[in-house]
């Protein structure tokens, strides 16, 4: 090909002499041979005679460079309209191209070429005989250097054996670097010059987290090259991924333009798991899955015999043999202290098919890691959406907003699925279809959670720190194993040249692009021209079509093409379509919330936003349901939320052990904080552990419980209203009666929490009670949930907790934290459980009230709160604009705290349930438990059965009443926390308990 260029340029006159080679430059390398030689035989290659031959002329240098490039071009173009003279290997060398060169879904082509490397394992059929530099000792070659081809994209550096492949040998994934060396040298650079003795070697090294690779190329400028383009591609906005950015994440905030970031809320499981299971429905091309406990056998839709499909290993089986690629990653959990068996999990999978890989992580002998775990709950499909929040897939987590505590006959919960490990965790996995508990007897936990839905760039940032969690894991775990490939992490969309496009493309537009500001004809040029060949285009990927006249991007539609065609299967982003999801497809049933805007922007929400042709007043916001012809059922109301833009940033907890990294990231700490400290008017909380420390604790070192007190003191000094609600289970949700001789766990856990809470001089009551006096609960308050009901028709009244087990907070109806972090140590300081979450920020506003004025609350915010305290007061369709303000008295004394404490009140009267305000000792709890088995005969392990009849004295005597007329006095499931249960216990283990031997950080 060189010859012929050669042959035209001396045509041109401007070829005449051969051209003379810089001393750092390499010589050219020995031909390759070509992989098919009946292709090179075939080659069409364009002769000199089909060129112009352009002579030099005097006084019309222009005229002649002009017809020259233009001479150039035409050339070209037809060279490389010849597919098998693109796809050829000395071709993709000249050119520097390859099949990952101008995939859009990895970004813009950076750098690539031939390179060596030392560090990996013999690549096979790779016996080229080619020399690692210019030097003609024999020996110098001799130490195991081979070629690969080197790929540079904005957020990885990867090696493939040659251009034409697409499974990487190996990957370098870019994350934050340090600041500094910790030698005193400075700034740390991802790629930097090495000197050698020999000064006819030419080396490099690129170090990201732990890795640290030393690289060869052939010459000094060629060395100078890949470090200024690694370096460039490390720190390129808007990603920048070597820098750390706002609260210290990886990822930058999302949303700040009109990139496609977008979000949607699922309260509970029943509306979380039907989406889930629609999004692995209509996968195309690869599902990730990571997740602290995972159940093969889990029934995402019910009732589970309506849905055999709906099991989880059925949609992945089915997903599997359409040819879509699945990757799960499990925790690996020390078996002698949980049994959530990841190793029944893991063969259940891997024995489904070829296409799902399962790894499980960490290994602890290898990695010294017995105390921390992987606590992350996402799913990811194709890139395009993602889920995100507290609910693993797994037994127990599938609920709705009643909260029932008894299913028999089996209708909704089967089997193992029928879960309260306060009474018992499974104790066998051979038969999932066989009950652990009686279900006549022990009523199920019920089981409340948040999950998010995510789409555009903050989706692709989730599939990263998967990608690189799987990466770490997949070089720990199984280096050289070759079924379980390395994967590579997806770009913002970048619109590839040779869509033939001459019009400028605006990526806004794009509901899976990224930034607005960015506008492009290809990816080299905004010159080019609609003639544009591909360099590149690989035989087996499918052509590009266009569907209607609608242009199509690398297969994606265009929103335009979405909006248009509502009933096609999605592309990007996700929608639930109406003829795919019934109930559960419309958002959050405000019409306030989802249709207030006086804005524009509803178009943008035609899958999931209410059509409405006038405003519809605030009564009717709960009376009135429609989405186009559908009407959400009463059973199902608000547990989806609008499907709404707005600005996220993913931020997590992981380090060395978790992911590879080189630094500790603790951005979802510095976030809670941060946003504490920001508050105008109130801060709510739902979280499964609340543990934190005051400045000065020693002992636990987050500091959310100190953001909290100091935005209190600075209300409190101002003189201004300021609320703080907290939520958490009433009891830690762990095997064991609180005063049994195995539960020392819980008792540890409950020690902490009121440590925090409201006992010694590290908790916040006790301090702000210093400062404040009795106001104090005026500013901060904590409850919990609890739901009762029969067992079985005609059967015991039973009550039990509704474990909290969402990870959210609410900041003045215009920002969201929601993710997988608990409020403790073990989730936040990042060294220790891996944690991933992200803050969403409103951009969508409606109108509201705060404190008894105007406010501009934002959509997910505020129809979220809304939704969930709706569910946690029990209030109907009119009664719900009573809690659109959070803050004034007449919500937060008159109705939140009044109903928790009549609740409170009910349930002590009905069942004496643990935990409670009147227990104080141990040997109080002995007597009560002792007492209540007497009077009705069996009680499960927190006192949870109500007795036949409940005595009441009237006008002196006692009459017998059904307890299930007082009950039904109960509005929702909000309770006050027992602040004083227990208060004259030390909690802690003592030593003859196992636990007091184990390092106190398990704990908290």
């Amino acid at each position: 090909m060189r010859s012929k260029s050669r042959e035209w340029l001396q045509n041109l006159g401007i070829g005449d002499h051969a051209p003379v080679m810089p001393d750092d430059e390499e010589p050219d390398d020995e031909a390759v041979p070509s992989r098919n030689d009946e292709i090179a035989k075939n080659r069409d290659v364009p002769s000199s005679a089909a060129l112009p031959i352009i002579r030099p002329a005097l006084l019309r240098q222009h005229s002649m460079s002009d017809r020259a490039r233009g001479a150039m071009q035409g050339y070209l173009n037809h060279f490389l309209s010849n597919i098998d003279i693109v796809n050829s290997e000395e071709v993709c060398k000249f050119l520097e191209v390859s099949k990952l060169s101008f995939s859009p879904e990895y970004g813009p082509k950076l750098k690539e070429d031939y390179i060596m490397v030392k560090h990996l394992p013999k690549i096979l059929g790779n016996d080229d005989d080619e020399r690692c530099c210019s030097c003609q000792w024999v020996s110098c070659c001799r130490d195991n250097w081979q070629k690969v081809w080197a790929v540079l994209k904005p957020g990885f550096l990867a090696f493939l054996k040659h251009p034409f492949d697409l499974k990487p040998l190996d990957i370098v994934v870019f994350d934050v670097l340090p600041a500094s060396d910790g030698n005193g040298e400075g700034r740390v650079f991802l790629a930097k010059e090495v000197n050698d003795h020999n000064p006819l070697r030419h080396y490099f090294r690129v170090t990201c987290g732990t890795r640290s690779i030393k690289l060869r190329t052939k010459s000094n400028a060629k060395v100078k090259d890949w470090v200024a383009a690694i370096n460039d591609a490390g720190l390129r906005p808007p990603e920048g991924w070597c820098h750390s950015h706002r609260f210290g994440s990886f990822a930058p905030p999302r949303g700040l333009t009109a990139d496609g970031s977008q979000a949607q809320w699922f309260v509970d499981g029943r509306a979380a798991f039907k989406a889930i299971a629609l999004a692995i429905e209509e996968a195309k091309s690869e599902i990730f899955i990571c997740g602290w406990w995972l159940c093969p056998e889990l029934y995402l839709q019910r009732p589970f015999h309506a849905h055999p499909s709906s099991r989880l290993d059925s949609l992945l089986e089915s997903k599997a043999k359409q040819g879509v690629q699945v990757y799960i990653l499990l925790y690996k959990e020390v078996a002698l202290a949980l049994k959530i068996n990841s190793v029944h999990s893991k063969r259940k999978l891997l024995s489904i098919h070829e296409n799902i890989r399962v790894l499980r992580y960490p290994d602890h002998f290898s990695t010294g890691v017995y105390l921390w775990s992987h606590h992350e709950k996402i799913v990811i499909v194709d890139h395009q959406i993602c889920f995100i929040g507290g609910l693993d897939l797994c037994f127990g987590r599938y609920d709705y907003g009643e909260h029932k505590v008894g299913d028999h006959p089996a209708q909704i919960w089967p089997g193992k699925d029928y879960y309260n490990p306060r009474e018992s965790e499974p104790n066998s996995w051979e038969d999932m279809m066989k009950d652990e508990l009686d279900r006549k007897k022990y009523p199920r936990m019920p089981w409340h959670d948040v999950q998010c839905a995510l789409w555009g760039p903050p989706c692709r940032d989730l599939a990263r720190h998967f990608v690189q969690r799987w990466n770490y894991a997949k070089r720990n775990k199984a280096p050289n194993e070759q079924a379980i490939p390395l994967l590579l992490p997806q770009h913002h969309m970048v619109i590839p040249h040779y869509l033939g496009m001459n019009k400028e493309i605006e990526f806004g537009h794009m509901n899976n692009g990224s930034h607005t500001d960015i506008k492009r004809n290809d990816s080299f040029s905004s010159r080019a021209s609609s003639q544009d060949i591909p360099l590149l285009m690989p035989k087996e990927a499918g052509g590009l079509d266009d569907v209607e006249g609608e242009t199509k991007l690398n297969g994606f539609n265009t929103l335009h093409d979405l909006d248009d065609h509502p009933s096609r299967r999605y592309r990007t982003p996700f929608y639930f379509h109406k003829s795919r999801i019934e109930p559960l497809v419309p958002e959050m049933p405000l019409r306030d919330f989802s249709d207030d805007l006086g804005t524009s922007d509803q178009s943008e929400f035609s899958s999931n936003v209410m059509q409405l042709g006038t405003q519809v007043s605030e009564k009717d916001w709960w009376e009135t349901q429609e989405r186009g012809n559908q009407v959400l059922s009463a059973d199902e109301t608000g547990q989806v939320g609008p499907h709404v833009s707005c600005s996220c940033q993913v931020i997590r907890s992981v380090s060395q052990w978790s992911a590879g990294t080189s630094q500790i990231e603790e951005s979802i700490h510095n976030a809670y904080c941060s946003l504490i400290e920001r508050a105008e008017h109130y801060v709510y909380i739902e979280n499964q552990f609340f543990i934190s420390g005051l400045s000065g604790d020693e002992l636990i070192h987050n500091r959310v419980l100190e953001a909290l007190y100091r935005r209190i003191m600075r209300a409190h000094n101002e003189k201004k209203c300021f609320r703080v609600i907290i939520v958490i289970p009433l009891l830690p949700g762990f095997q064991g009666g609180v005063d049994d001789s195995g539960a020392a766990s819980v008792r540890a856990i409950m020690h902490w929490q009121y440590r925090t809470i409201c006992r010694g001089h590290n908790s916040i009551l006790h301090n702000l009670y210093d400062l404040v006096g009795p106001r104090v609960h005026d500013y901060i308050s904590f409850y919990g949930l609890r739901a009762y009901g029969r067992l079985f028709d005609g059967g015991p009244v039973a009550t039990s907790q509704v474990y909290v087990h969402s990870k959210i907070m609410i900041i003045d109806d215009r920002m969201t934290l929601m993710g997988s972090a608990n409020i403790n140590d073990r989730s936040l300081l990042g060294s220790r459980d891996s944690e991933i979450g992200v803050l969403i920020e409103d951009k969508e506003f409606v109108n509201s009230l705060m404190g008894g004025s105007y406010w501009r609350a934002g959509k997910f915010a505020s129809s979220l709160r809304i939704s969930l305290w709706s569910e946690h007061l029990g209030l109907h369709a009119g009664e719900v604009n009573q809690i659109r303000d959070p803050v004034i008295d007449s919500t937060y004394k008159d109705i939140w705290m009044a109903t928790a404490k009549t609740n409170t009140m009910i349930y002590q009267d009905v069942f004496s349930c643990i935990p409670n305000d009147l227990i104080h000792t141990r040997v109080a709890l002995r007597q009560g438990m002792s007492f209540w088995r007497e009077k009705v005969g069996q009680t499960t392990i927190d006192l949870g059965i109500a007795p036949k009849k409940l005595e009441t004295y009237v006008n002196g005597d006692v009459k017998g009443t059904d307890p299930m007329e007082r009950l039904e006095c109960v509005k929702g499931h909000l309770v006050s926390y027992p602040l004083e249960f227990m208060c004259k216990e030390d909690l802690r283990p003592v030593f003859n308990e196992s636990e007091y031997y184990a390092s106190p950080q398990v704990f908290h």
